[in-house]
């Protein structure tokens, strides 16, 4: 059977309206073409055409490649991991002997948004790097450090060292008008060859439940993309940039079609809020789930569309508006909804003091509802504690979620309850593989856990313990008994 798999483009050494320009000009339609596209519309077959002058011929993306790959570079980075001597050093000299430095080198693309030698990128192209090179297509090139990074969003802003340099710049549009169908263009560095453009069109505007990052909302495209291409520009025809290329599904390592793109309207919300050193998303306040088929016909839609509303939090702003649970939102100032990750996505890219429109359905009527959005609040405070004594838990780091603190962390966490922060390599859990962070601890030995003090309270020394815990939605319980045994079922 074959494997799928995820593959984030980097590569290793260890429309919007269609127009084009020739001279200056635009070409125009001629009678044959109008008569043409007249037979199209009226559903008759047209007939052939031949291009009837010379700049017809000469139709081409040239242009837009042109305008748009000069800002578009190559992000070259070294990063230093410690190798293990191999088991045959280790037969004769012994083990435990200190690891080596091994440098490991890679490479990516970018692109510059601004004329102070600012290039955005993911964050997978530069994790770990010690050393940080950006190459422009005109082979100048230039050191770089890096100003803020984001694995929840998976982007990244580098700044060069430029002395005074003039720099092409890159537009970046709105992500929010691609439609399924329209031509864009891919630019990046795929395997290391140099700089490269394909195109192909949009396959999807509202791509979510890939597993790629913590904001689930991806434009999908079949312009080809490779490993090499991480942080380079997918391009509308109008020559402004709709989405970062990010990842690809491939069962071979290549590109298979199936190519997603950070859209630019999260590119820019995160270049705004990196600027602060510090990323925070409009927050609402609200918990919800998917609408199933069943909820649709109950609450009166017509598709399983939107996020069901079941809980709100107190003081929030959509308790402020008068949300309830039960409600289902899908839509927000007219952009739809689909689920919770395209509800946080359409919050990441809003921005904390304004209000926003939410469209929603209760007792079967639709309605809207001014929202004004707010920072979210770290409260309780996390009071990050861990756990004593001799039992399964010691060892285990554990924190009060807020809805700070869950933004914080990602993955799309709840805003309430005890999650898990760090496990450390010598505790039972970590020996006994199974707890990691993440994990929300609902109870303990039959008793519900609200705060970090409960977990210290009910994690009895010595005795055995039953842990309930939630992972990605999802419930276990796990039974500890002495001296090493683990029992989890879901």
């Amino acid at each position: 059977m074959l494997k799928k798999a995820w593959l984030l483009l980097v590569g290793g050494v260890a429309g919007l309206a269609l127009a084009f320009t020739i001279d200056g000009h635009s070409p125009t339609a001629t009678a044959q073409q109008a008569a043409a596209l007249a037979a199209q519309a009226a559903g008759a077959q047209p007939e052939r055409a031949v291009p009837a002058n010379p700049a017809q011929l000469m139709m081409s993306y040239s242009p837009v490649a042109k305008r748009v790959s000069p800002a578009v570079v190559n992000i070259y980075t070294e990063r230093v991991t410690q190798q293990r001597p191999n088991a045959f050093y280790d037969l004769f000299f012994g083990q435990g002997r200190m690891a080596r430095p091994r440098v490991e080198q890679s490479l990516g693309s970018g692109v510059i948004v601004e004329a102070s030698g600012l290039v955005v990128t993911n964050n997978h192209v530069i994790e770990g790097a010690t050393e940080i090179l950006v190459a422009l297509a005109d082979r100048r090139q230039y050191s770089a450090k890096l100003l803020f990074a984001d694995p929840r969003t998976d982007l990244a802003v580098l700044q060069m060292d430029i002395k005074g340099a003039t720099l092409p710049v890159a537009r970046l549009g709105d992500s929010d008008r691609a439609e399924v169908g329209d031509v864009v263009l891919a630019i990046g560095n795929p395997f290391g060859v140099g700089q490269t453009v394909t195109h192909g069109i949009v396959s999807a505007v509202a791509r979510t439940g890939v597993g790629i990052s913590d904001y689930q909302f991806f434009l999908q495209t079949d312009a080809p993309i490779n490993p090499g291409n991480s942080g380079g520009a997918l391009v509308a025809m109008d020559g402004s940039i709709v989405g970062i290329n990010t990842a690809i599904f491939s069962r071979s390592g290549g590109s298979n079609g199936v190519g997603f793109a950070i859209p630019a309207n999260m590119v820019r919300s995160f270049l705004q809020q990196a600027k602060t050193g510090k990323l925070v998303s409009a927050w609402i306040g609200v918990e919800g789930e998917p609408v199933t088929p069943d909820t649709a016909t109950r609450v009166g839609l017509d598709r399983p569309i939107g996020v069901l509303v079941t809980g709100v939090t107190a003081g929030s702003p959509a308790a402020a508006a008068g949300l309830r649970a039960g409600d289902v939102i899908y839509a927000i100032d007219g952009k739809e909804v689909g689920d919770p990750g395209m509800l946080r996505y359409r919050m990441a890219t809003q921005t904390v003091g304004e209000t926003v429109t939410a469209t929603l359905v209760r007792d079967g009527a639709a309605r809207n509802v001014p929202l004004r959005l707010a920072a979210p609040p770290e409260t309780p405070a996390r009071s990050l504690t861990t756990v004593a004594g001799n039992n399964l838990l010691a060892g285990v780091t554990v924190g009060n979620l807020s809805p700070a603190f869950a933004q914080e962390l990602g993955a799309g966490l709840p805003e309430r309850g005890v999650v898990v922060v760090r496990v450390d390599p010598r505790a039972p859990a970590a020996r006994l593989n199974f707890l990691q962070p993440g994990d929300i601890i609902d109870a303990l030995n039959g008793q519900r856990v609200a705060t970090v003090g409960d977990v210290q309270r009910l994690a009895t020394d010595g005795s055995g313990l039953v842990v309930r815990l939630s992972r990605g939605g999802r419930q276990a319980e796990c039974t500890f008994r002495p001296p090493s045994q683990v029992f989890c079922r879901s």
